[in-house]
């Protein structure tokens, strides 16, 4: 160790003599690797997001349930009841027709107007009813059996479609993750070979002289490190600055989409880009110094 540290300025100085031996080479690989981790950093960010709208709806599921418009208040307080007892319903009031009104004025805001064309307020009464969203299935059945129940409004179908999204968006970030693992791995055990085989002089010369492997490949390993070390900084970089630009033309309009804190979203993508980068460095070039 202490040889190692006595010998770091040599061995920052062949790193920088192997990568200027392919400079251009180096800077393309650089830039490759850096526009390949940025790619999976977006699609890591979109499966993020995705996660995060649907544990808002998990947490927010619930169904809207119409009675029959001719049963009276004692009526559907019975019904209430019945919903209660169900398994899984985690809570019950009351929306009555004018809360309905509101509710929609504030969803139209501005095209609110249209609805002042109604002589009369066109919404139901009806009861909602939060839900344990694992629960669906056998809730419909139960719900279904009451007979004064006469229509049941849900979001399955959005909740079915970001399911399907989020297990679509699981499935290609794994592949994409094992895609870029196996190039980078690929581009940086290249540059690490093409390294070693143009300085096969001096690393004859070392052992010829008793260094160790360690000592021979360590310059080599630092490249490689640089390389994936720097493509994941570029990366960090332009992925920052897309979700600033993403995040400010997202949160005014659509204010109640649930996204992750920026500033926690950056801080975590960045660290998890940052040990990707290091982790396919160290194997890229272990496995060019070993094929050697």
């Amino acid at each position: 160790m202490k040889n190692i540290i006595y010998n770091i300025g040599y061995f920052i100085r062949e790193a920088k003599t192997i990568f200027k031996l392919s400079t251009w080479s180096n800077i393309l690989s650089l830039f490759s690797i850096g526009l390949i981790l940025f790619i999976l950093s977006l699609v890591i960010s979109g499966w993020w997001v995705s996660t995060e709208i649907i544990t808002m709806i998990h947490g927010e599921a619930e169904v809207n349930i119409y009675t029959k418009e001719n049963i009276d208040e004692t009526k559907r307080n019975q019904v209430i009841e019945k919903i209660k007892d169900i398994e899984g319903i985690l809570e019950t009031r009351i929306i009555e027709k004018d809360e309905a009104y509101r509710r929609m004025v504030d969803i139209l805001g501005e095209d609110a107007r249209v609805l002042e064309y109604f002589d009369d307020n066109p919404f139901s009464t009806f009861i909602e009813a939060k839900i344990d969203i694992e629960k669906t299935v056998s809730i419909y059945k139960e719900l279904k059996l009451i007979p004064d129940i006469e229509y049941i409004r849900d979001n399955k179908e959005v909740l079915e479609h970001l399911r399907n999204i989020t297990k679509v968006l699981y499935i290609i970030g794994t592949l994409f993750i094992t895609a870029v693992g196996i190039s980078t791995v690929v581009i940086i055990s290249h540059i690490i070979r093409q390294g070693i085989y143009n300085n096969r002089d001096e690393i004859n010369t070392l052992r010829l002289l008793g260094a160790s492997e360690f000592f021979i490949s360590l310059p080599f390993l630092m490249v490689g490190l640089v390389l994936t070390i720097g493509g994941g900084i570029l990366a960090s970089i332009f992925l920052s600055l897309i979700l600033i630009n993403i995040y400010s033309q997202m949160t005014a309009p659509i204010p109640f989409l649930p996204l992750p804190p920026l500033r926690l979203m950056v801080q975590s993508l960045i660290s998890i880009i940052v040990a990707i980068s290091v982790a396919l460095g160290t194997i890229g070039s272990l496995i060019g110094i070993r094929f050697d």
